[in-house]
């Protein structure tokens, strides 16, 4: 059965970027540091060394990005990470069907590297279709894993904890309101992030 798991990274004080983020600069000032676990050590957005993710993890890391690659189906991302990220240099870093949530789906770009979808549910539908019988990545941002929590339509998270006090930036639950149940599913450690999933109740 498919399912929708949302991840998501964020420092010990809840920021999931730092200030001032934005294209070329999508994790705002300081906020690289969130992600030295995906790239297995220091990187910058001018650096050539990033490359993929996962390129050089190992240990626990490389374990908990493994088993959520290899169920990966489809991925839906917000249009605002989209634009930070540079699109990514306009190829899909996950290799699967990868649906941007957008209110301008008309501004869909040539090619099939990603599909522009008007609407968080639809783009939700769209991507366990095209899972088949894996799982449906949320990737974030922050906005749209808020809504789709408050939607009911998470039925996984995972938040990976940067060892790092950003003190501002945006907050992941900045704003949300709503009261929901989380069942742990397990924690793990490294030396650049603590991994913890759990399983989200149904309203």
């Amino acid at each position: 059965m498919t399912k929708v798991c949302a991840s998501i990274t964020t420092s010990v004080d809840g920021y999931v970027t730092g200030p001032d983020d934005g294209p070329g600069k999508g994790l705002g000032e300081g906020g690289e540091r969130l992600h030295y676990w995906v790239f297995g050590g220091p990187w910058t957005y001018e650096s050539d060394a990033k490359g993929e993710p996962g390129a050089g993890l190992d240990g626990v890391a490389k374990e908990w990005m493994d088993a959520a690659f290899a169920r990966l189906g489809a991925c839906v991302v917000g249009r605002n990470m989209y634009e930070a990220a540079g699109h990514w240099g306009d190829r899909n870093p996950w290799h699967v069907p990868t649906f941007i949530v957008t209110h301008r789906p008309e501004e869909q770009p040539d090619g099939d590297e990603f599909v522009f979808v008007d609407g968080l549910a639809e783009a939700v539908e769209r991507a366990r279709a095209a899972a088949g019988d894996k799982d449906v990545s949320l990737s974030g941002g922050a906005d749209v894993i808020r809504q789709a929590l408050a939607a009911g339509l998470v039925d996984e998270l995972s938040i990976v904890v940067a060892p790092v006090i950003l003190g501002r930036g945006k907050l992941l639950f900045e704003g949300f309101d709503h009261d929901i149940e989380l069942t742990p599913k397990g924690v793990r450690q490294s030396p650049l992030a603590t991994f913890i999933d759990y399983e989200v109740a149904k309203p």
